[in-house]
Parts: C-alpha cells; structure tokens; sequence
C-alpha cells in the first residue's frame, strides 16, 4: 500500500495507558485498510480532533480535570505527520469536543467538565491566540449522578456558520447562538435554549447536509432526536423520536456518536453496551426516519465512528478494545459488512479523516 494515499485518518485517544497521543494512518480507498504512518505526543488525553477547511492545521482537546487546554498542529500535505504548534486554555475543565467554523478563522469548544462553551482565534499560521468569548451554563436534570450540574458534550455549527447548537448534556437543553464571525463572539439567538426530555443526556448534533434537518443523539436516552431546522433564526422544532436501541434489549449502553451519509440518504448512530451501530433511511422530502436495522461494531464501546471521504467506509473505534474496525458501506441500502480489516490503537476516542485527491 502506498504510504503517501491521499487519504489520511487521524485519531484521539486518551493517554492514560499506552497510547503515544494522536495517530496517523493512511486509507487504501480500493480496501478501506488503514496503514500506520506516524503518531504524535500530544499532551493528557488529546481526544476529540478538528481539522482546518485549509486541511494544513489540526487542532485537539486536551481533556483534563483541571485546567482545559486546546492544541494546534500542522499537517504535512506529504505524508500526513503532525507537528505541534501551541496550546491556549479552554477556560473550563475537560472539553470534549471542538470544531472550526467554515471560514478557518476560530474554534469553538465545549467543555464538559463545567459546562461551558470558548471561542478561540486562528492565527495567520494557524496556531492558537487567547480566547475571544467564554460562557459558562448553569442548570441540572433528573439522572443523580451524571446531570447534577451543566455538562457541555458538543458545540455543533450549521452548515452555513451562522448558528451554534450546545448539547447541554447536564441540563437535557439544546443552548443556541449566533456566531459573530469577525469578533468571535456567540451572541444569543432568537430561541437561545430549546429543553429535550428529562433525562436524555444530549451528546452530539449534526446537521443534514440540505440545512433543514437536525440529528441530536442522546447518551442516557439512547434516543435519537430528528428535528426541522429554521436555518433564518437558527430554531429547532422537534418532530420525531427514536430508540436507538433493538426491542426488547434491557441491558446497559449509552449512545455516543451520530454521523449523516455525506449524500444525506442514511443517519448512522453509535451504541456503548450495545455495542453496535444503529442505521436509518432519510426520507428526502420531508428527512424523516425509517429504522434499517443495527450492525455489531466487533469491540466494546465505539465512541466514535467516521464515514470516509469517499463515502464508501465507516469506521468504528472502540475505547475499551483498543481497536478500530473498518466497514465496506452499501450505498443502496445503507446496511455495513465488515472489510475484515482492523488496527489496534490506545483508547481510542475520535477519528477524523481528510482527503488530498
């Protein structure tokens, strides 16, 4: 396989055993096998990654108890490598998850361990500057344990970078802003918050790629919540939900990630317990979901999956099985069948790819 494909696939993982921090592979397109590039030391935990629209910077949340962190690093175009650049605070604790808005000029994170949102600067060679805007949440729900304060999960922007969706974790809230992409400032929007039902644990959002439908998984719920999209005011307005779970299943798992077919014909959803990953038809008219069916993910825990450039793979990596599983994806039905090829990477927690064709 040739080491410099134009596909590269990058991957978290937490640091508290073996793992060297952020990995590299290259993707075989005709296979789907993943080869080992490079790997990069990263600092604790450097678990969710984003990737610049230039795909010449990489950034990562370092999730620690403390004092947050994000990290930036520049990619050679070459061979995929890493190299470090520098680190800002995140403002709270444990972020777990960040993204880069459209035009490549900040990154916004959320912070779970104080449930808290940042906005921090791109600079012209792509490091970090000192944030631009910091809020932090407040609120509970119903769990006793898990929603006993606010806990940020995701920061999600929609496609047109005008609006940002907070999965509020702690509070079973969605929080809305509008993104002022010059100052760097989330401004309050028309509806700022938007209450899902109690106890659901809002983890992650994604937006279809038309702008007019938004996919929320729910990591206590196991429930995916489908909702339509007022793409002028940045509302949401639920309209169906989901078990992501078979029936008649009672024992314990926890969904984590949610991910839509770039052509927006499928909604794919990940199972922790479960172990599986839940697969929905879209409808094209009017984005509403039909259950297909649930595909085993082969380890334990995927907290993360990706569907490749091409459309054709999906990954599954697995935090308690140190290892990821590639799928060939039928593009007809939108069911998965395993390639037969994995690699074993540390605790792995987030995989992004990006293509260079």
């Amino acid at each position: 396989m040739n080491k410099h494909a134009a596909i590269f696939a990058y991957i978290g993982t937490q640091t508290d055993g073996s793992s060297e921090g952020i990995y590299v592979y290259s993707m075989n397109p005709s296979t789907g096998e993943l080869e080992y590039l490079s790997s990069a030391a990263a600092g604790i935990n450097p678990t969710y990654l984003a990737i610049h629209p230039s795909k010449r910077y990489l950034y990562a949340a370092n999730t620690i108890e403390g004092e947050g962190l994000i990290s930036s690093f520049s990619i050679d175009p070459l061979k995929g490598r890493l190299t470090f650049m520098n680190s800002q605070p995140s403002g709270g604790s444990k972020p777990v998850h960040l993204l880069v808005d459209g035009t490549g000029k900040f990154v916004l994170a959320g912070n779970f361990g104080d449930g808290s949102v940042c906005v921090l600067p791109i600079q012209a060679d792509g490091s970090l500057g000192a944030m631009t805007d910091f809020i932090r949440h407040s609120g509970s729900s119903v769990h006793p344990t898990r929603q006993q304060g606010p806990r940020v999960h995701s920061v999600t922007l929609d496609p047109a970078g005008r609006y940002a969706v907070a999965a509020e974790y702690g509070a079973d809230q969605l929080r809305v802003y509008q993104l002022d992409a010059e100052r760097g400032k989330l401004l309050p929007s028309a509806v700022p918050s938007m209450t899902v039902a109690a106890g659901s644990g809002p983890r992650h959002a994604v937006f279809h790629p038309n702008e007019r439908w938004v996919y929320v998984i729910n990591e206590l719920g196991n429930t995916l919540m489908n909702y339509d999209y007022d793409s002028d005011q940045g509302i949401l307005h639920l309209k169906e939900t989901h078990a992501t779970l078979p029936e008649g299943y009672a024992g314990p798992s926890f969904c984590a990630d949610v991910h839509v077919h770039p052509d927006g014909t499928f909604v794919y959803g990940s199972n922790r317990g479960h172990n599986s990953i839940v697969i929905y038809t879209v409808e094209p008219n009017t984005g509403m979901l039909q259950l297909v069916g649930h595909e085993p993910t082969l380890g334990r825990a995927p907290r993360s999956f990706i569907i490749d450039p091409t459309g054709r793979y999906l990954y599954a990596a697995h935090q308690d099985t140190d290892n990821i599983v590639a799928f060939r994806l039928n593009r007809q039905t939108g069911t998965l069948r395993p390639t037969g090829h994995s690699i074993k990477v540390p605790m792995p927690v987030c995989i992004k790819m990006i293509s260079l064709l």
